[in-house]
């Protein structure tokens, strides 16, 4: 009798597979049905047909299109790759991960910019739904950015900065330029490929000291 979720198990890894590619598909055409009626009028009838499938197949991977929100906000932070991501700050060069960090996160921030208009009213207006982004998501969010800080200061890596505050000024540095953009700045829509470049330039030196400051290419 197979063992319940056994990654060895080459017909549960199948299955794992297809119902992951499932996941993705539905969200793709979450986030452009999201982008072009708006949060509040799409429906998850919208989604499954934009989707190419029933409506029920949305039930068996989102409870509501809350949770389909949700999912696409995980998707949009890399809540899954995030903890791994952020360990590779123990690198020898932490300049050289810290622009390639501010260059996936702005790409990622950037390339969805139509569903963050969409979905940022509705995170703000909705004080439940917006309270269950920041315990679901930001705080977690938060919490690894603080360990990932607070490890290159205790590997002599960073200036003694305050791990948490430190954390929140990067993350609010990133988000204050997408919506800017979202706003209409024309600058930062024609340079937006230059932000991560731009901001390292500006906040590494008050972060790291001054032989990590230094990259690869250095």
């Amino acid at each position: 009798m197979p063992v319940a979720n056994d990654p060895t198990d080459p017909i549960q890894a199948i299955q794992a597979q297809l119902a992951a590619a499932r996941r993705t598909q539905i969200l793709d055409a979450a986030t452009r049905v999201f982008a072009s009626k708006g949060f509040n009028r799409a429906t998850i009838r919208d989604v499954a047909r934009d989707a190419g499938i029933a409506d029920g197949t949305i039930y068996n991977y989102f409870a509501n299109k809350t949770d389909l929100l949700f999912g696409l906000l995980d998707r949009l932070n890399d809540t899954e790759r995030r903890p791994t991501s952020l360990a590779l700050a123990g690198d020898a060069s932490v300049a050289g991960f810290f622009r390639a960090y501010l260059r996936e996160r702005v790409e990622a921030l950037w390339s969805n910019a139509d569903l963050l208009r969409a979905i940022l009213p509705e995170l703000l207006a909705n004080p439940d739904l917006r309270a269950r982004y920041f315990d679901e998501v930001i705080a977690p969010t938060m919490a690894l950015g603080e360990g990932a800080i607070q490890a290159l200061v205790s590997a002599g890596q960073a200036r003694d900065v305050d791990a948490a505050l430190t954390a929140r000024t990067l993350a609010g540095a990133l988000l204050g330029l997408m919506v800017l953009q979202l706003l209409g700045d024309q600058t930062l829509a024609a340079r937006w490929r230059e932000i991560p470049d731009a901001l390292a330039d500006l906040l590494l030196p008050g972060l790291t000291t001054p032989d990590a400051t230094r990259d690869d290419a250095s």
